[in-house]
C-alpha cells in the first residue's frame, strides 16, 4: 500500500509536471511559424471585402459601383490625424478613415521603458490596423481606392475632465454627404464609429458598412521583453455571438471560410497576449468574415445592403475595442469578449482564484503579497483536508520500524506480508492513501493559477520586493525556484522514505525535476508554490510532533 502511495504522488506531480509544458507550448502553435517580417506591399484593393460573395458572403450587386466617388489619395501615413485621450495616442489616415496607430497611454512597452505599449500600427515591422468603410452599390471604398475624408483639425485632444471627445470626418459627392465619426469617452477604450449616410441628391444611394481588423503574420510584440524562453499564449483571430460566446480562428483557417456567422451583437477580434482588438455591430446585423490575402490576415463583418432614398439620412454604427483583456471592461462590450481572457479547462477555479487576488491586491495593493495571502487561505481552506493527510502520513512515519520488521520477517510471502501490514494500519488507524490528498488536491489550483498569472493583464509588470520586478516572468535570478527545490526537499524529510530503494531515488529527484521546471516559469507561480511548501511543511511538523507524543505515551502506558 505504502508503494502504491508513492507512486500514486509521483505520477501525480509528473502529471502536473506534463499539463504544465502542455500549457506552455500548446498555443505557440497557434502562432504564425513565420520569422521573417513582411514588407508592406498589398495594395488597397485587397483590403476592401468583396461585395460578390466570396469573402463577406454579401449578395452579387447589379448595378455597377461608383468608382467615380473616389478621390485622390496621398501618400500612407501622410498628413495622418493625431487624437489624444487619457487612455489613448491615437492615429487616422484621412484616406479611409482607418485607425492605423493606438498607443495604451496605460501600459508601457517593456519592464523598463517609459513609452507606451502599442497595440496597432502599420509601418515596415508590422501592420495591425482598424478599417472601416462603405461598399456595394454607391460605395466609397472600392478596389480602386479609398475615400478621402476631409476633416477640420490635425490633432484632437481630450481635455481633463472632458467625458466625450468626437472627431468628425467629412466626404461629399454629387449630393451625398457622409460624415464618419470617432467618438472617445473618458476612462474608457470602447471606440464608437457612425456613418450618417445624408443624401441629398435625387438618386437613391445604396450601400453597406464594413468594419475588419487587418493584421500581418508578425510575431506578438506583447511577447519581446519576456525573454528568449517567454510562455507563448495564443496570437489569432476570435469571435463569438450570444448563443457561440467564444471561439478561436487560428491565422491558418481564416482563408477556408469556416467563419459566415451573422449577429447583431456579436464580435469579431485579434487576441494576443494581454491585449485585444475587437469589432461589434451596434444597429445592424453583421455577416462575420475572414480572409488572407498574401500574407495579411483580415477578420471583421459586413452589414446588409441599406438603401438611403433621397433626402432622407440613415446612420450605421459599430464599436471598436482595443485594448488590454481587463475582463470587467470586456464584458461590457459583448457577450464573450471577456473570455479572450482565456483560462483553459479549469476556467471556474481561474477565476475564482482572480476574484479572491484581485480582492486581496484592492486591499494590500501588491499582487506579490496578494499571491502569499491567497496561498495562506487556499491552505486554510483545505487544512481539514491536509491534517487528516499529514496525520496518516506522519503514523506511516511511526510505524516504518514495524514494517520494516515485517518485511524481513515475511519478505518471501507477499501475501501474508500484506495481510501483516494491514492489520497494523487497522490497528494504528492508518490510511496510506490519504497521503495523496495534499497533492492531488493542489494540482488544480497550482495548473489554474498558472493560467491566472499568464492571462491576467493585471499581472504584467507587476513588482514584488527587490529583485522581482514582474510576477508574470520568470525569476531573474533564480532564487525562488531554488528556494522551491530546497523546501521540497526539506519537506520530503518530513515525509516516512520509501523501503523501496528506486522508489527513493526517484523521489529524492523529484525537487531537482521541478526545479528545472520551475525555472521558467512565472515567479507569481513559483512564488505560490514556495509558500505552500513552507506552509505546508510547518503544519506537517507540528502533525509529527503531536503523533510522536501520541506514541510515546502509548508506549508508557503499555510499559506500566
Amino acid at each position: 500500500m505504502q508503494k502504491i502511495l508513492r507512486v500514486m504522488i509521483i505520477i501525480a506531480m509528473l502529471i502536473t509536471a506534463y499539463l504544465l509544458i502542455l500549457a506552455w507550448r500548446d498555443d505557440y502553435a497557434d502562432a504564425p511559424a513565420v520569422d521573417a517580417v513582411p514588407e508592406t506591399t498589398s495594395s488597397v484593393g485587397a483590403d476592401i471585402p468583396s461585395t460578390t460573395g466570396a469573402a463577406g458572403d454579401i449578395p452579387v450587386q447589379t448595378l455597377p459601383v461608383d468608382n467615380s466617388a473616389v478621390t485622390a489619395t496621398p501618400a500612407k501615413n501622410a498628413g495622418l490625424i493625431t487624437v489624444t485621450t487619457d487612455r489613448y495616442d491615437i492615429k487616422i489616415n484621412p484616406e479611409g478613415g482607418d485607425i492605423v496607430y493606438a498607443a495604451l497611454k496605460q501600459y508601457d512597452a517593456t519592464l523598463d521603458s517609459d513609452k507606451p505599449f502599442v497595440l496597432l500600427e502599420n509601418n515596415s515591422n508590422r501592420v495591425y490596423v482598424a478599417q472601416s468603410g462603405l461598399i456595394g452599390q454607391n460605395g466609397i471604398d472600392t478596389a480602386e481606392g479609398r475615400a478621402t475624408y476631409n476633416h477640420t483639425a490635425n490633432n484632437y485632444v481630450m481635455e481633463d475632465g472632458q467625458q466625450t471627445l468626437s472627431v468628425p470626418l467629412t466626404y461629399k459627392k454629387d449630393g451625398v454627404t457622409i460624415t464618419k465619426t470617432f467618438t472617445f469617452t473618458e476612462n474608457k477604450y470602447p471606440i464608437d464609429i457612425s456613418y450618417q449616410i445624408q443624401n441629398a441628391s435625387t438618386n437613391a444611394w445604396q450601400g453597406q458598412m464594413f468594419a475588419q481588423l487587418k493584421r500581418d503574420d508578425s510575431k506578438d510584440p506583447g511577447m519581446s521583453d519576456k525573454g528568449a524562453l517567454s510562455m507563448a499564449t495564443y496570437l489569432g483571430g476570435a469571435w463569438g455571438t450570444p448563443d457561440d460566446p467564444y471561439n478561436k480562428l487560428k491565422f491558418g483557417d481564416f482563408s477556408d471560410g469556416e467563419l459566415t456567422t451573422t449577429s447583431d451583437k456579436g464580435w469579431v477580434g485579434i487576441v494576443q497576449h494581454y491585449f485585444v482588438s475587437a469589432w461589434t455591430p451596434q444597429n445592424f446585423t453583421g455577416k462575420f468574415f475572414s480572409r488572407e490575402t498574401g500574407s495579411d490576415y483580415f477578420i471583421g463583418f459586413n452589414s446588409q445592403p441599406v438603401n438611403v432614398a433621397p433626402n432622407k439620412q440613415v446612420t450605421l454604427n459599430a464599436t471598436l475595442y482595443s485594448g488590454p483583456k481587463v475582463q470587467s471592461e470586456l464584458k461590457d462590450v459583448a457577450v464573450g469578449l471577456n473570455q479572450t481572457v482565456d483560462y483553459g479547462l479549469l476556467w471556474p477555479i481561474s477565476k475564482v482564484l482572480f476574484a479572491i487576488l484581485d480582492g486581496v491586491h484592492k486591499v494590500v495593493g501588491n499582487w506579490g503579497w496578494s499571491i502569499i495571502i491567497l496561498t495562506i487561505l487556499v491552505k486554510i481552506a483545505l487544512m481539514w483536508f491536509s491534517n487528516k493527510s499529514y496525520y496518516s502520513m506522519a503514523k506511516m512515519r511511526a510505524i516504518a520500524p514495524k514494517l520494516k520488521v515485517l518485511k524481513e520477517e515475511h519478505g518471501d510471502d507477499r501475501m501474508k506480508m500484506s495481510q501483516e501490514m494491514m492489520a497494523i494500519y487497522k490497528e494504528e488507524k492508518v490510511n496510506p492513501m490519504a497521503g495523496c490528498l495534499p497533492i492531488l488536491m493542489q494540482m488544480p489550483i497550482f495548473l489554474a493559477l498558472y493560467w491566472v498569472l499568464v492571462e491576467s493583464v493585471e499581472l504584467r509588470h507587476a513588482p514584488w520586493i527587490l529583485w522581482i520586478q514582474d510576477l508574470s516572468a520568470m525569476d531573474p535570478w533564480f532564487i525562488l525556484p531554488l528556494l522551491m527545490g530546497a523546501s521540497m526537499f526539506v519537506q520530503q524529510q518530513l515525509n516516512p522514505q520509501p523501503a523501496d530503494p528506486m522508489q527513493a531515488k526517484v523521489m529524492k529527484f523529484l525537487p531537482i525535476i521541478f526545479t528545472a521546471f520551475m525555472l521558467f516559469f512565472p515567479a507569481g507561480l513559483v512564488l505560490y508554490w514556495t509558500v505552500n511548501n513552507l506552509f505546508s511543511m510547518t503544519q506537517q511538523y507540528i502533525v509529527n510532533r503531536k503523533v510522536e507524543e501520541e506514541q510515546k505515551r502509548r508506549t508508557v502506558k503499555v510499559v506500566d
